[in-house]
């Protein structure tokens, strides 16, 4: 078969030389009798002034794409074979001295984490002065006033004062702000953006993509964006490329992929996504795993998890067809594979289970959680960050209860103040008629049997030196129940099975498994003592849609068997909307508004929901939608502004706002707001 049947075409329309071009790009990892083939001939091209999307599951090779591309591989790591031009240079024939110039010059990456990515030690003005020295000449004259600058133009406020700070003085949307800015000090022709909004907030992210497309258009910078979130494809793409294990398998322009799919693993990650209109039912899935990339493969390498696979498709390898703009590597056209209709297998109904235990499982009110601020030697109270500051809340048996907001309001910390993890420091939380702030010692232990936590990463939320059966069962060890070792390995065994997972995982550890089959152990972890309320602290946040669909039918599905209630903490609104039967929206300690899921979602009455909501990227690129924009960063709980909280940030807000906390307002239905703009005189 000829090369240019084995390939998809170049898409650029031949005027104007790409700034990118990587042809047959092959990585391996580890030795070379059993090498890893984490990029395996993959093709792209990109136009100048053009974003391009990298999409697929963790594992399918798209950050080491990048790496190669960059010349950043761990040290067992190799490219083998192809070829990676630069605005015709060739990066992989440049010595290292070469590629260094490159790097944070004609090309610069944004890594996933700023965090970790940024010198904790080192001021943000010597580490964007660095950048600024080292690939603009022209600038080093003024370092200083170029880093001032490129801040504003990221637009951090008073960048003159942020340059003397430390990373960990910035919130989380600044630190990315400002590896931006430092990917942007040498005036790349190509930025490489690896989940540049993955740990974000919606308002944070719609920020940060808002700011990329607009430096985009001032200087004509192509972009390749690394994503496994559709809805951010959406918002900021031209084309897209679908990577499945270590190949590409599909590209075409981001209309024509949101329109009309064409392989089967591109058409069952857009039928995983989370909406309003499948709440009765469950989200599609792609069974099973991306598969190992240490062998070779002889045919489709999504063949063991695709629902039209036929003989041929075991033996052969696909080739690749083309329709308008999009080409897919498969061996049949979309319309000869039907895919199992969404939403067929339905729940069992929630309000039977409510109806066995009637009324309020918890309610909470006026709770309060305030950490000391201590100075001096003598380490004296000087100050209280007011974390949680007078919430009220009611979760139904057998309800769900989203909590949502931005980070740093308090959502968490309330889930763990219900649980008692962390002490109020005032109010009300009864369980079951039971004051559980009252309770100490053994008393609260024996209760927790009936409440558990599912953290937001799986995998330092388990200790990585214990086999899954010792972890599953840890609670009934603790609680002195069924303490037998053959009892334990039964109850294992039995809540591996309720978790969709295989009995066989019980003697293995944590470290060999995937992020969703992780958190699935966690799941089984916290049912094994039998609980009635779980909170659930952003528990599909780091998985991709394939594993989030997976993961929230299962606690749809546990619920609806054992009328569970779940406190579910989030900023990911399409999740709310699947999941959750009332929505509370907290700021900075306190809840701003409360209603049923749609009358929040669909009429959101506070200004900071209808921010909030506006930001969320939608999985529709020709969908149109108005960005509200906020102002400034969250406050500090440690010293809340006067008033309502949110006025210094409120496009709304009036006199009066700077000097009244607002009171519960009612509005139809359970729906309820604290906002001036609604107050009845």
């Amino acid at each position: 078969m000829s090369r240019a049947l084995e390939q998809p075409p170049d898409l650029a329309d031949g005027s104007e030389r790409p700034v990118l071009d990587v042809k047959n790009l092959k990585t391996w990892l580890g030795h070379d009798d059993t090498p890893v083939r984490a990029v395996d001939g993959i093709d792209l091209s990109i136009r100048p002034g053009e974003t391009f999307a990298l999409l697929g599951e963790s594992g399918c090779g798209k950050s080491m794409t990048a790496l190669s591309i960059m010349r950043l591989l761990p040290p067992n790591g190799r490219v083998v074979d192809g070829e990676v031009s630069l605005g015709g240079v060739s990066l992989l024939d440049l010595p290292e001295s070469g590629m260094r110039r490159e790097r944070g010059g004609r090309v610069a990456m944004i890594f996933q984490e700023p965090m970790t990515s940024l010198n904790p030690v080192m001021t943000i003005a010597k580490q964007v002065g660095e950048a600024v020295a080292l690939h603009d000449a022209e600038q080093r004259d003024r370092v200083r006033q170029r880093c001032i600058e490129l801040l504003r133009a990221v637009g951090i406020p008073d960048p003159e004062r942020r340059l003397d700070e430390y990373p960990h003085q910035l919130s989380g949307g600044m630190k990315q702000r400002v590896m931006i800015a430092m990917a942007l000090a040498g005036r790349p022709k190509l930025l490489i953006a690896d989940e540049p909004t993955t740990a974000l907030d919606v308002t944070i992210q719609a920020q940060v993509l808002d700011l990329l497309k607009g430096l985009q258009r001032k200087t004509g910078m192509a972009v390749l964006l690394i994503t496994h979130d559709l809805g951010v494809v959406a918002e900021v793409a031209d084309r897209v490329a679908v990577m499945y294990a270590g190949q590409i398998i599909e590209t075409a322009a981001v209309a024509d992929l949101f329109a009309a799919p064409a392989h089967p693993y591109s058409r069952k990650l857009f039928r995983a996504l989370p909406t309003v209109a499948k709440r009765a039912g469950k989200l599609d899935v792609i069974p099973g795993i991306v598969p190992p990339l240490d062998r070779t493969f002889v045919g489709c390498r999504f063949a063991e998890r695709c629902e039209g696979v036929q003989p041929v498709c075991r033996v052969s390898l696909p080739p690749w067809k083309h329709q308008y703009s999009t080409s897919y590597r498969c061996h049949f056209d979309p319309k000869d594979i039907s895919l199992a209709k969404v939403g067929t297998e339905i729940f069992g109904d929630r309000d039977t289970q409510v109806n066995r235990r009637a009324g309020a499982l918890l309610k909470v009110t006026d709770l309060k959680v305030y950490f000391p601020i201590h100075k001096g030697v003598f380490r004296r109270t000087v100050g209280w960050v007011k974390a949680v500051d007078g919430v009220d809340l009611n979760i139904d048996a057998g309800k769900t209860l989203a909590l949502v907001g931005e980070s740093g309001c308090g959502k968490t910390t309330v889930g763990k103040a219900l649980l008692q993890l962390i002490r109020p420091k005032g109010g009300s939380v009864c369980f079951d008629g039971v004051e559980l702030t009252s309770l100490r010692g053994r008393t609260m232990r024996e209760r927790r049997r009936e409440f558990q936590i599912i953290f937001q990463d799986p995998a330092s939320s388990m200790n990585p030196r214990m086999l899954v059966g010792d972890i599953i069962t840890e609670g009934l060890v603790a609680q002195g129940i069924d303490t037998s070792r053959e009892r334990l390995r039964w109850e294992a065994e039995q809540l591996l099975d309720k978790v969709g997972m295989a009995k066989a995982a019980i003697d293995r550890y944590p470290h060999e498994f995937s992020g969703g089959q992780r958190q699935r152990i966690c799941i089984a972890r916290a049912l094994a003592l039998k609980p009635r309320l779980i909170v659930c602290d952003e528990p599909t946040s780091a998985l991709d849609v394939s594993v989030q669909a997976q993961v929230l039918n299962l606690l749809r599905g546990l619920q609806s068997e054992l009328g569970l209630a779940y406190l579910f903490i989030t900023h990911n609104i399409s999740v709310v909307a699947y999941i959750a039967d009332e929505v509370a929206v907290m700021y900075l300690g306190r809840i701003v508004e409360f209603g049923r899921s749609q009358e929040v979602l669909e009429a959101p009455a506070h200004p900071y929901t209808q921010a909030l909501l506006s930001a969320v990227p939608v999985a529709n690129p020709e969908r149109e939608k108005t960005l509200i924009r906020l102002a400034g960063d969250l406050p500090s709980p440690a010293n809340p502004p006067a008033g309502c909280h949110f006025h210094p940030r409120c496009p709304k807000a009036t006199e009066a706002c700077r000097t009244t906390y607002p009171d519960v307002v009612p509005l139809a239905g359970m729906h309820q707001v604290r906002c001036l703009l609604y107050a009845v005189d």
